[in-house]
C-alpha cells in the first residue's frame, strides 16, 4: 500500500483524488455508531472543501501575507491605506505618482466627497490642493470647520485619471466601481454626520444616477448614502471657472448645516 505525506496528501485533495478508503478487516468490526460517525466525518470534510471562504490555502501554492489579508470591508486605516497604496484593480495605477487616500479627522462629523485627484494632487499625495483647494478650504470654513477639524476629505477614486493627452479627465463606470468599496470602507470607518458630494462625478458615482443627470437637478435635496445624509452642491473646480453659481453653493452648505444641526450636530 502506498503511503502520502502530508504534502502529498494536500495535492491529492486539492485536485479532488483521495477518497476514504477503509480497510474490509476494520470496516467488519466497526459497530453501527463508529460507522456513522465515520460517514458524518466524511461529509464535514467535504462541505468544508466546498465552502472557499473556510477551505484551506491551495496546496498549489505557499501561503503568504498577501493571500491572508482582510477584505477591505473589514480593514482598519492602517491597512486601508496600505491596501489603497498597492492597488492595481484597474489601469489608473499604471500612470500615478502617487495615491491620494484622503486627509483629515477620522472621526470627522463632516466628509466631503469629490471626483478624482489631479495634477498637484497626484504629485502631492493629498486630495484638493491648489486653487480648487483655497477655494474648498473658504467652503469649510463657512460652515465652521477647516482641514483636518471635524471634516474629512476624499474622492471617488484615489488615482488621476488622465486621458490620451496626459490631461484630466472623469473616471469612468469601471475605474469608480473598482474604487468604490475604499470609500465605502472610509465612510464606514470616519460615520459622518452629514456627506457633501462636491461634483457631478461624485453625486452620480455615490446615487448611482443616469450619467446625463446634472448637478442642479440633485440640488436642494437631501439625499441618502449608507444610511447618511448626503447633500449635493458644485466641485470647487467648477464654482472657480463660474463664480456666478457659488451663491447656489452658499445655499447648499446652509441646508447641509440645516441637516447636520437636524441630525444631532
Amino acid at each position: 500500500m502506498t503511503t502520502y505525506s502530508g504534502r502529498h496528501a494536500a495535492f491529492l485533495e486539492e485536485i479532488g483524488v483521495g477518497p476514504l478508503w477503509v480497510r474490509r478487516t476494520a470496516a467488519a468490526s466497526m459497530g453501527q455508531a463508529d460507522e456513522v460517525a465515520a460517514v458524518a466525518a466524511v461529509v464535514a470534510e467535504e462541505q468544508r472543501v466546498a465552502a472557499p471562504a473556510e477551505r484551506a490555502p491551495s496546496a498549489w501554492t505557499d501561503a503568504s501575507p498577501a493571500s491572508c489579508a482582510p477584505a477591505v470591508a473589514e480593514m482598519d486605516w492602517m491597512q486601508l491605506q496600505a491596501a489603497v497604496a498597492a492597488c492595481t484593480k484597474c489601469r489608473l495605477c499604471e500612470q500615478r505618482t502617487h495615491t491620494v487616500f484622503g486627509v483629515g479627522d477620522q472621526k470627522a462629523k463632516w466628509l466631503f466627497i469629490g471626483e478624482g485627484p489631479g495634477r498637484s494632487e497626484d504629485a502631492k499625495g493629498e486630495p484638493f490642493v491648489g486653487p480648487a483647494g483655497k477655494l474648498l478650504d473658504n467652503m469649510l470654513l463657512a460652515i465652521g470647520v477647516k482641514r483636518g477639524v471635524n471634516a474629512y476629505i476624499a474622492n471617488i477614486v484615489k488615482c488621476r485619471p488622465t486621458d490620451a493627452m496626459g490631461k484630466d479627465r472623469p473616471p469612468t463606470a469601471a475605474e469608480t466601481d473598482a474604487c468604490m468599496p475604499y470609500l465605502n470602507r472610509q465612510i464606514a470607518l470616519i460615520q459622518p454626520t452629514v456627506i457633501v458630494a462636491l461634483g457631478k462625478t461624485a453625486a452620480l458615482s455615490l446615487l448611482k444616477r443616469d450619467p446625463d443627470t446634472s448637478v442642479a437637478t440633485l440640488r436642494g435635496s437631501v439625499h441618502r448614502y449608507a444610511g447618511l445624509p448626503l447633500i449635493v452642491t458644485y466641485h470647487p473646480a467648477y464654482l472657480l471657472r463660474t463664480p456666478a453659481d457659488k451663491r447656489k453653493t452658499w445655499a447648499d452648505l446652509c441646508l447641509a448645516m440645516q441637516t447636520y444641526a437636524h441630525a444631532g450636530g
